[in-house]
């Protein structure tokens, strides 16, 4: 049975009259740009984050870039991060004039070891940008404490991590409360996912806020008027208007990747050369991908695929050894766990609308490979 590794179409069915008069109000209005849809959908997130501020913007990348525009870095100054993540991560911090500095991966949930973060640490870095991978939250109290005791901003890398939280202290917090700004990203494919590219960046700190409104309208509160040189990364009415529609499922949307993930566990975990994703003890993963670690992998990805199994490598190829990173001398072997990550990982169908004998057909491709 073919089985597709997302399926927009099935999510677009179910949801289709609330999310098509939501876009007609909008066409109707006539009102494309920052329009009464984007004030109201930063307030959901906002809310959802538990976090005082949303700022609506072009993309989950420029969510990253501004508040890392707003640190002002300086040349040489550093911003530690990890190797095994989507490239917009790393971009983000070299655009805004910082240098990145990677560290390595826990092999258990791929996010950053804060060991490597506390010892890569030096009188020139600035900020600490952990990424919530494939949807579960890195450890953020063992990173708050290097935080605080370097005077270090945090800024979390939470697109794919819409909803996660982490039990901290006996309570639980969201992706998006515990530092200085959080970044999302809506696009199509993200759990929360508009019809375009979107972003928004969250974040307790009022001035904060207020400095990141006018980065992202070219530096001004007011039309021709600038207070400084900002750019242009406003989120249409229109991919606002998606969005509040879709919100309202998206908690629903989690609990169902929760269930098809735990039927994963259960049928791949005794398969000898597949190691499934462990989830670490406080935290609740929202599933943006169902990640297994996988013997002879790139054979086993040529075995689904041939038989129409959608899947996926995240990510082939770390990015301290990526070409436009040369210049900061990384090389093969640095960071051993987020290389040897690369050549194991494969991601599987993991979407709430992914039926039993789908699922199945993913598990018998698999079983099958390895029989």
């Amino acid at each position: 049975m073919p089985v597709p590794l997302l399926d927009l179409k099935a999510q677009f069915q179910s949801i289709k009259e609330e999310t098509m008069t939501a876009v007609l109000e909008v066409i109707e209005s006539q009102r494309f740009i920052m329009g009464e849809q984007v004030g109201e959908l930063e307030q959901a997130i906002a809310s959802l984050s538990a976090a005082e501020h949303g700022i609506a913007c072009a993309s989950g990348t420029d969510a990253l870039l501004l508040p890392l525009k707003a640190l002002e870095l300086a040349t040489g100054d550093e911003v530690i991060t990890t190797p095994f993540t989507f490239f917009a991560t790393a971009g983000a911090i070299a655009n805004s004039g910082g240098k990145p500095v990677f560290v390595d991966i826990d092999p258990d949930t791929f996010n950053i070891d804060p060991d490597a973060v506390e010892a890569a640490v030096t009188s020139r870095t600035r900020a600490i940008v952990p990424v919530h991978l494939f949807g579960q939250m890195a450890p953020m109290k063992r990173l708050q404490a290097v935080a605080e005791r370097h005077d270090l901003r945090i800024i979390e890398d939470a697109a794919q991590a819409i909803g996660a939280r982490q039990k901290i202290g006996g309570e639980w917090r969201m992706a998006g409360e515990l530092s200085w700004a959080s970044a999302f990203s809506f696009f199509p494919s993200k759990n929360l996912g508009c019809w375009g590219d979107g972003g928004m960046t969250v974040t307790n700190d009022g001035e904060l806020a207020a400095r990141l409104r006018l980065l992202r309208t070219h530096g001004g509160a007011k039309q021709y008027h600038h207070e400084e040189i900002g750019t242009n990364s406003r989120l249409d009415t229109l991919q606002a208007a998606v969005l509040l529609a879709k919100v309202k499922h998206l908690r629903d949307w989690a609990d169902r990747r929760r269930k098809q993930a735990a039927a994963y566990d259960a049928a791949l975990g005794a398969i000898e050369g597949v190691t499934v994703p462990p989830v670490h003890d406080g935290n609740e993963h929202v599933y943006h991908q169902y990640t297994i670690r996988a013997a002879r992998r790139d054979d086993l990805k040529k075995h689904v695929s041939d038989l129409g199994i959608g899947c996926a490598v995240y990510y082939p190829k770390p990015l301290h050894l990526q070409p436009c990173f040369s210049e900061f001398g990384y090389r093969e072997g640095d960071f051993p766990e987020a290389e040897r990550a690369s050549r194991e990982v494969l991601s599987l169908p993991v979407y709430p609308e992914l039926t039993q004998p789908q699922r199945e057909s993913v598990v018998n491709a698999i079983r099958k490979f390895y029989q």
